[in-house]
C-alpha cells in the first residue's frame, strides 16, 4: 500500500508541476518558479499532499548529485585556471562582506545576536544548483561570466563545508583543528588516487562503454554513484562526490555525449529538489516574518550583485562582466538551509528561523531566476548608471596607438577564438585581439600578440578603435546582442569588408545575416579546428565567405 501511495504522491506532484510550468512558460518566466510554487501548494501548510517527506528528500539529493555531476563533466581546468584568482577573490569577498553587513541588518530587524550571526553567514552563500541550471538553460556556462560565476560558487561551497565541519565539531565535542587535520589527510590520499584513476583507468572504461549508447549511460550513472558514495564514506558530502565524479570523466572525448544522456534524468530529479524547497515554507507564519524577509531579500538581490561588480572592477574586469556575474549571486544557497538546520540541531536557533530562510530563499530564487534570464538586457538599461566604472577612453586610445595599422580584428579569444588566433597569425596581415577579460589581454601581451581591452558591444568603443577601417572582422563571442551591435555599427559606417560573427542558434544566425553578416559561426555546429581550416583556406576574401554562407 505504501508503494502505491508513493506512486500517486509523486504522480500528483509532477502533474501539478507540469500544469504550473505551462502557465509560467506562457508568461515567459523561468520554470524553476513553477516548481517552487508546486512545493508550496503540496507542502504541509497548504494541501499536505507529501506524506513521505523522507522519500522526496532522498530524490531531491539525487537531483543535486546529477546536477553537480554534469557540472563536473563540463569543468575543463585548463580553461578554469584563468578565472581562478577572480573567483577566489569574489567568492571570499562576498562571503565576508555579506556576512558582516547581514549581521548588522539582522540586529536592526530585531534578531538576537546568535540568530543574526547564523542568518548572516547562511545568507552569504549563493546557490550553485540554481545558477548552474539557469546558465545551462541559457547555454552560458562556458562564457567568461559563466566560468567566473561557477568558480566563485565552488569557492563559496568549499567555505560552507568548512563552516559545517566546524559546527559538526561543536556537536560532536571534537576539536576543530582535529577535524581539519583529518580532512586534509583524507584529501591528500584521495587526490592522487583520483588523478591516477582519471588518467589511466577511466579512459579505457569509457571507451569500452561507448560501444553501446545504453551501456555508456548506465556506466556514467554508476560511476556517479560510485565516486559520490566513496567520498561520502570518507566523510565528504554527496555534492562534492558527484562533482568530482564528473570531473574525472571530463577529460574523455565522450563528455558531451554523457552530459546529453544524463540531462533528462537530472532535470526530473531537480524538479523534485525545487518542490521540496517549496514545502519548507510554513504559510501560516509568513505574516510574522514579513519585514525580515523583505529586508534580507532586498539585500541579497541588490547587495550581492553590486558587491561582486565592485570587486571584479577593482581587479580590472569590465563592469558588464561584473554585473552579469553578480546577478548570479543574487539568491541564497541550499547550504543556507543546511547551516540553519545545523544551528537548530545544536539548540542555537529556534525552528522558526528555518521558515525565514525558506521565505528568503523562495523570493530570491524566483526573482534572481527572472533577472538572470534577462541580465544582459537589464545591464544595457542600467548602463548609464555604471558608465563611471567603464574603462577610461585614454586606455583605449593607448591600445589603439600601439596598433595603428590593424587590418583584422578578432573579438573574443575564449573557446573557438583560440583556434581562430592560430590561423590569423599565419595570415600576413596586421591584426589585433579584442577582449574584456584583463587576464587574456595580459597573457597575449606577454607573448607579443597585439591585444586591446574593451567591450565589443559598445558603439563608442568600436568607434574608438576604428573597426570600420579593418578589412576583416571575426567575432567568436556567441552572444547575439554583441554580434548585432557590431553589425549595426558596421552597417551605419557603410562597411564593405568581411564581417564574421557568432550566434548560438540558426534563428539567431538568420538575424545576423539580415543585419549584414558575411558569415555566421554557430559554435555547437562549427568547432574551433574547423574554423581554423576555413580561415586558412579562405583567408580574408569576402567572396569566398559569402559563397560558403550561400551554400548552407
Amino acid at each position: 500500500m505504501l508503494l502505491q501511495e508513493l506512486f500517486f504522491e509523486i504522480g500528483t506532484v509532477v502533474i501539478i508541476a507540469a500544469s504550473l510550468a505551462m502557465v509560467v512558460s506562457r508568461l515567459r518566466l523561468p520554470l524553476v518558479i513553477a516548481y517552487i510554487m508546486t512545493g508550496v501548494l503540496v507542502g504541509p501548510s497548504v494541501l499536505a499532499l507529501t506524506r513521505n517527506p523522507e522519500t522526496f528528500e532522498a530524490l531531491s539529493k539525487i537531483g543535486v548529485a546529477f546536477l553537480l555531476f554534469t557540472v563536473g563533466l563540463g569543468l575543463n581546468w585548463r580553461r578554469m585556471k584563468d578565472v581562478g584568482g577572480i573567483a577566489l577573490a569574489t567568492g571570499v569577498g562576498q562571503v565576508l562582506v555579506t556576512s558582516v553587513i547581514g549581521f548588522v541588518i539582522g540586529r536592526l530587524v530585531g534578531l538576537e545576536t546568535v540568530t543574526a550571526l547564523y542568518v548572516a553567514v547562511a545568507f552569504s552563500f549563493s546557490s550553485t544548483i540554481v545558477i548552474v541550471k539557469l546558465l545551462s538553460d541559457k547555454d552560458e556556462l562556458d562564457t567568461l561570466y559563466g566560468r567566473i560565476s561557477v568558480g566563485f560558487l565552488l569557492v563559496q561551497d568549499f567555505i560552507a563545508m568548512l563552516i559545517l565541519l566546524g559546527l559538526g565539531a561543536i556537536g560532536s565535542g571534537a576539536s576543530l583543528p582535529d577535524i581539519i587535520a583529518q580532512t586534509l589527510i583524507k584529501i591528500a590520499f584521495l587526490v592522487p588516487v583520483l588523478m591516477v584513476t582519471s588518467a589511466y583507468l577511466v579512459p579505457r572504461l569509457v571507451a569500452y562503454a561507448a560501444k553501446s549508447q545504453e551501456l555508456l549511460f548506465v556506466f556514467s550513472v554508476a560511476w556517479c554513484f560510485l565516486i559520490a558514495g566513496l567520498l561520502v564514506w570518507f566523510g565528504f558530502g554527496v555534492e562534492m562526490g558527484a562533482l568530482i565524479a564528473g570531473i574525472t570523466l571530463s577529460g574523455t572525448v565522450f563528455e558531451r555525449e554523457i552530459g546529453a544522456r544524463i540531462r533528462s534524468l537530472r532535470d526530473f530529479f531537480l524538479l523534485i529538489f525545487f518542490v521540496v524547497l517549496g514545502t519548507h515554507l510554513n504559510v501560516a507564519s509568513v505574516g510574522s516574518i514579513l519585514i525580515p524577509t523583505a529586508v534580507f531579500s532586498l539585500y541579497v538581490l541588490v547587495g550581492n550583485p553590486i558587491l561582486a561588480m565592485l570587486v571584479m572592477r577593482a581587479l580590472g574586469y569590465h563592469p558588464r562582466t561584473g554585473f552579469l556575474s553578480g546577478t548570479t549571486a543574487a539568491q541564497i544557497s541550499e547550504f543556507s538551509f543546511i547551516v540553519i538546520a545545523a544551528g537548530i540541531a545544536l539548540g542555537h536557533l529556534e525552528p522558526s528561523v528555518l521558515t525565514l530562510a525558506t521565505a528568503v530563499g523562495l523570493v530570491t530564487i524566483a526573482v534572481s531566476s527572472l533577472v538572470i534570464q534577462h541580465n544582459a538586457g537589464i545591464y544595457e538599461a542600467l548602463r548609464p548608471i555604471f558608465r563611471f566604472l567603464e574603462p577610461k577612453r585614454s586606455l583605449m586610445r593607448e591600445h589603439k596607438a600601439a596598433h595603428p595599422n590593424v587590418k583584422t580584428y578578432l573579438f573574443g579569444l575564449h573557446g573557438i577564438g583560440t583556434s581562430a588566433l592560430g590561423a590569423l597569425q599565419e595570415i600576413n596581415q596586421p591584426f589585433a585581439v579584442v577582449d574584456f577579460d584583463p587576464t587574456v589581454i595580459r597573457d597575449l601581451e606577454k607573448i607579443g600578440v597585439p591585444a586591446i581591452y574593451g567591450d565589443a558591444g559598445d558603439d563608442a568603443f568600436l568607434e574608438e578603435i576604428g573597426i570600420e577601417r579593418a578589412k576583416f572582422i571575426v567575432s567568436t563571442i556567441p552572444d547575439v546582442s554583441v554580434s548585432l551591435e557590431i553589425l549595426g555599427y558596421l552597417r551605419g559606417e557603410g562597411y564593405a569588408g568581411t564581417a564574421i560573427v557568432s550566434a548560438r542558434t540558426s534563428d539567431e544566425a538568420a538575424k545576423c545575416y539580415a543585419a549584414g553578416a558575411t558569415y555566421v559561426i554557430i559554435p555547437s555546429v562549427l568547432g574551433g579546428e574547423k574554423l581554423r581550416e576555413l580561415l586558412e583556406e579562405k583567408k580574408t576574401r569576402r567572396q569566398s565567405w559569402q559563397k560558403l554562407a550561400d551554400s548552407r
